[in-house]
């Protein structure tokens, strides 16, 4: 249970970081990539979505955290490099 807690506190953390960046990306290419800036919103209410759901879910609620944000990274790194940075 502990571990849980643990893994529960850190994929939060994760998200809320992810997130963060992902805003500060989306602020500086607004109106650019209007694909991957939708494509980035809807990973961002994704990850809402699962931390709001209910946690017995035998281990794939929090491997879908861990993905989604893996993927917010990955989005936000391709908005970063069609900018040019």
């Amino acid at each position: 249970m502990a571990s849980q807690l643990v893994s529960r506190r850190s994929a939060a953390k994760n998200l809320f970081a992810a997130g963060a960046a992902g805003l500060a990306v989306a602020t500086l290419a607004e109106g650019q990539q209007p694909h991957m800036q939708a494509a980035l919103k809807a990973l961002q209410n994704a990850a809402s979505q699962l931390q709001a759901a209910a946690d017995d879910k035998a281990g794939h609620r929090e491997k879908a955290i861990g993905l989604v944000s893996q993927a917010i990274n990955q989005v936000q790194q391709g908005i970063a490099a069609g900018a040019g940075k």
